[in-house]
């Protein structure tokens, strides 16, 4: 009985006076704790400033901005730029005389520019040349190499062009004119790889060469 008395004279659970109260839902309105309930129990106020979390919206908005500036950065690197394939000069033009054509090899200097910042894989390049508007060689490169990011690589090729026709062949071997020009349109494909994608780059360029003797001179493409 005093027990029950003491626990009258107490104020409920969640307020200071007797009125508007709830009981406590821990220990069930009877002011004890049951036997075997090993969680600690703490009445804590509605209007307690520990319930409200300070300074919410300026966590937000830094995480906000901190996620758009990493965003910006990752497609800043990633986006994808240009390739580009350019002609410098014709290094050497061999050329050697049969009895049904004139042989030339022709060695060429280009320049691939890179732009991105990831490594860029070149696959394969082909190129073809064209005297008169007619194909007389070709010429295919496969896993030339791998261009780091932000550079620019210089590479060499060669390209087989037998001349048959009966016209050019006379005037290659003729020794009254002392340069034999001949105009070689060269087209050139070149297959890259990089951030998961494939692309073909392509270039034609005209360039002069003497098909009457061989010439180590280099001189730049125009």
């Amino acid at each position: 009985m005093e027990t029950v008395r003491t626990l009258n004279n107490l104020p409920p659970y969640g307020a200071i006076s007797r009125q508007a109260a709830d009981n406590c839902p821990t220990c069930r309105g009877i002011g004890r704790i049951p036997r075997g309930h090993d969680q600690l129990v703490a009445v804590i106020p509605c209007n307690d400033v520990r319930l409200r979390p300070r300074r919410t919206k300026l966590y937000v908005c830094i995480s906000m901005v901190v996620c758009l500036f990493l965003c910006c950065l990752i497609l800043f690197f990633l986006f994808p730029r240009s390739v580009t394939l350019a002609p410098v000069s014709v290094l050497s033009v061999m050329v050697y005389f049969t009895p049904d054509a004139v042989d030339m090899e022709v060695t060429n200097l280009i320049n691939v520019t890179n732009e991105n910042f990831v490594p860029v894989q070149i696959v394969e390049f082909s190129v073809q040349g064209l005297i008169s508007r007619a194909v007389v060689g070709t010429s295919k490169v496969t896993n030339m190499t791998t261009m780091r990011g932000r550079s620019q690589d210089s590479y060499t090729f060669k390209i087989d062009l037998p001349v048959t026709d009966q016209g050019l062949i006379t005037y290659c071997r003729s020794n009254t004119i002392k340069i034999h020009t001949l105009f070689l349109e060269l087209q050139m494909k070149m297959n890259i790889s990089y951030l998961s994608h494939t692309e073909q780059l392509s270039l034609d360029t005209f360039e002069y060469i003497d098909c009457g003797t061989n010439s180590t001179i280099p001189h730049p493409v125009r």
